[in-house]
């Protein structure tokens, strides 16, 4: 993929940008008409039931596998140069993160991606859960709760100064990550058959995983012809959502692959829900509901930056390129959100899942 004309038209940075922007784009349509949503499955399970909620997950978490090692067996992509590969990952943050963030999306009743995509349909409630979910993003990132959210961090950290690769640590070859990817995605058409899941919705659950690979595709693309460093990363939101925030306070910062995707996920999405007429403003249905969201958004942004990535940044990006902490970060989350979904006895069809 030659992105040389396009560096060289616009600079690096805003190509970057560019580039964001087409991922978010493609992640915001297809997330909208999938329904895709990790809480949305964490409940589902919690109840004893693999329905469609699930099925649409393991699809796209699938899907993200398969394109992103295939990507990577032709040379497109290569996951060891990646942000998240290449510095220390934190256990002790994946875990206690991905707990917070599994009981904060409970609360808030959809992930930090779901949120921002739901924000793009017209609901006011994730409006405001996703504000909140940035302000305590940027600070546990640099703010008064980065003391804190370092502290924990450090607690336990991978060896030899870079993530763990966790295909390489159990000594499995590449076309591994393939095929657990392609094993995960037959069991997601399993149980999208029984549960009568519509061609369309699989194809947009896909989607989804295909953006993630879009976004590390792009990216390591353009690090072959920059001069300048570029990071090597795909859709998340935790990160993305704080640096977006200070995009618009502070005059000094820069364009980057962040700063178009989400832009680019609200466009898509609101693009998506107005061409199937499913535009509609909606509000909290109550103090009680604001005042959950909010705790849940709030855990949901210390939780996202402490466990190094969100339900997406984590649990789908991370995953697919087989880093260890993620895959900590993503069972914590399943584990977190099981246990609050028991414990305020939320129902599998509760709104905005």
């Amino acid at each position: 993929m030659d992105l040389v004309p396009l560096a060289d038209r616009l600079g690096e940075a805003p190509a970057a940008a560019l580039l964001g922007l087409a991922t978010g784009i493609v992640f915001g349509v297809a997330a909208q008409r999938s329904r895709f949503c990790l809480r949305a499955a964490t409940v589902e399970f919690a109840s004893g039931r693999l329905g469609d909620k699930v099925a649409v997950w393991l699809l796209t978490f699938s899907t993200a596998a398969v394109w992103v090692q295939a990507a990577q067996l032709l040379g497109l992509m290569a996951s060891a140069d990646a942000r998240m590969m290449a510095v220390p990952g934190s256990w002790s943050g994946a875990i206690l993160g991905g707990l917070m963030f599994g009981c904060g999306m409970v609360l808030a009743r959809g992930c930090s991606g779901r949120l921002l995509v739901l924000a793009a349909t017209g609901n006011l409630r994730s409006v405001v859960s996703g504000l909140i979910f940035a302000v305590v993003a940027q600070m546990s990132l640099s703010g008064l709760l980065s003391p804190s959210r370092d502290w924990l961090a450090r607690l336990w950290i991978t060896e030899g100064g870079r993530n763990l690769d966790l295909l390489a640590a159990l000594g499995l070859p590449q076309a591994a990550g393939l095929a657990l990817g392609l094993a995960t995605a037959a069991l997601a058409l399993v149980l999208a058959r029984r549960s009568r899941i519509g061609a369309v919705r699989l194809v947009f659950a896909s989607g989804v995983g295909f953006a993630v690979a879009l976004g590390w595709v792009l990216t390591y693309a353009l690090t072959r012809v920059a001069f300048d460093p570029v990071q090597i990363e795909s859709a998340t939101f935790t990160g993305p959502s704080a640096h977006m925030l200070m995009f618009f306070l502070d005059r000094d910062a820069v364009l980057d692959f962040d700063i178009g995707l989400v832009p680019g996920v609200f466009a898509g999405a609101m693009i998506a829900a107005a061409l199937a007429g499913e535009m509609k403003l909606q509000a909290f249905d109550g103090p009680a509901a604001m005042r959950r969201a909010m705790t849940g958004a709030a855990l949901m942004g210390f939780g996202g930056m402490l466990a190094g990535g969100c339900a997406i940044g984590a649990g789908v990006t991370g995953t697919s390129i087989f880093a260890g902490t993620a895959w900590a970060a993503l069972l914590c989350m399943w584990i977190g959100a099981m246990a609050t979904s028991a414990l305020t006895r939320a129902r599998p069809g509760s709104a905005a899942a």
